[in-house]
């Protein structure tokens, strides 16, 4: 098969390094892809938000299968143009990929399926923000209610914290996402992530994850697109994945096919759980970042089979084999981010760390300039390993951590500190 995977992180980049350990994989092109993508396949540089583009580009190399990775291309309508050209496509439509483009038509789908969740306000204006605020105190969560790149969402300790969020969102720090705005109540517990396949009519879970949002240890400092993760995640029990399965995954998605917007591909449900019952954080409707790297890391081969599955509707032929082991990531991450950060720093030292089915490092922001590797982004590299144990992987992980030489990076030290 000749297989397109749209993205540029560390997301696809992992999707690629698994998808490639698949014998029916014949050729793999990835666009735009990074520098390291291109070490493992061949890179396109296309606009992946331009539908008639990626159509294209997918026609004239005859690809047979489609994995859209990031969620802007979704919203964007991608999918549903592949889907049109007769291209097999692994991702939702651009209807459905409302469940995450749009926190406040979430909330309407969980209320029409009595789905658990927090409670909440949607707001299209500052001042009726401020009021809910005033009245309902801190702590309390804001978030903007488009797509804002993983950092859309304020966890405010105090009203005052809740108010210079409001005033951030409608002034336009987060741009269009945040021309409206969903506020919830603060839900404790501890979070983690739930991944389950859809291919319009069947579902099938394929792993759970716990990530790290905040920036700082002891998960403290302000809210990142992720800092590492590790799966599975203890919290998450075979009897609480059965009932968020029953209560919340299936409740949502018999909606969404009642509305004529069934939903094809990955869901990943973030789930806060306290005393034994999960409640609906957020969907999205794509592979987490950095969870997918620990997922694609445990599935390895076998990812490919079950994305043409869910993208052929064949999901119900379909079961997982698990290993019995653990994946831990850490993500290393340019100075000052999820603040102003510089980019072009040279990252050395990558030579000397494994990459086999144990030990991979995953790019996220980097490119390859004057013959050395360089950091283009806020999150830079994903360092992953496997063990029989959650401290085996975060050994493995952390040591080829310390063989990296980037002055300008910074990583957390802690992952996986929940569960070890």
């Amino acid at each position: 098969m000749n297989i397109l995977i749209l993205g540029s992180g560390g997301r696809e980049h992992s999707l690629a390094w698994a998808v490639l350990q698949n014998p029916k994989c014949d050729r793999l092109i990835v666009a735009p892809g990074n520098a390291g993508i291109s070490q493992i396949a061949e890179c396109a540089a296309i606009d992946i938000m331009a539908p008639g583009a990626v159509v294209s580009f997918a026609e004239e190399e005859s690809i047979d299968l489609v994995i859209v990775g990031p969620e802007a291309p979704l919203a964007a309508g991608v999918a549903d143009r592949l889907r049109e050209a007769g291209i097999l496509t692994f991702g939702p439509s651009a209807a459905a990929a409302q469940l995450e483009a749009s926190k406040s038509f979430t909330k309407e789908i969980c209320d029409a399926a009595n789905a658990p969740t927090a409670a909440y306000g949607h707001f299209t204006d500052a001042a009726a923000a401020h009021a809910h605020v005033d009245a309902t105190g801190a702590p309390i969560v804001i978030k903007a209610d488009g797509l804002a790149a993983g950092k859309g969402v304020i966890i405010a300790e105090t009203v005052d914290e809740a108010h210079a969020a409001i005033d951030d969102m409608f002034g336009g720090t987060f741009g269009s996402a945040g021309a409206e705005v969903v506020i919830e109540e603060f839900m404790q517990g501890e979070e983690a992530s739930l991944f389950v396949l859809c291919d319009g009519t069947d579902i099938l879970s394929i792993g759970t994850a716990q990530d790290h949002k905040r920036v700082g240890e002891g998960d403290t400092g302000p809210n990142t697109g992720g800092m590492g993760a590790y799966s599975p995640a203890p919290v998450l029990s075979p009897e609480i994945e059965a009932r968020a399965m029953d209560e919340i995954i299936r409740p949502t998605m018999a909606e969404m096919a009642k509305r004529g917007m069934p939903f094809q591909g990955v869901l990943y449900a973030g789930l806060m759980i306290e005393n034994g019952v999960p409640r609906l954080v957020e969907y999205n409707v794509r592979f987490g970042d950095p969870e997918c790297q620990v997922l694609m890391m445990r599935l390895g081969a076998q990812v490919m089979d079950l994305l043409h599955a869910t993208a052929d509707g064949r999901l119900a032929e379909c079961q997982v084999q698990w290993a019995d082991d653990h994946a831990l990531t850490v993500v290393l991450a340019a100075d000052g981010y999820p603040g102003d950060y510089k980019k072009g720093s040279v990252i050395r030292g990558l030579n000397t760390c494994p990459e086999d089915s144990f030990n991979m490092v995953f790019h996220a922001g980097t490119t390859r300039k004057d013959g050395h590797i360089t950091a283009t982004g806020g999150r830079v590299l994903n360092v992953t390993a496997r063990g029989t144990t959650l401290r085996e992987a975060a050994d493995r992980a952390y040591a080829m951590v310390d063989t990296i030489d980037w002055p300008q990076g910074f990583c957390r030290r802690d992952i996986g500190w929940r569960a070890l």
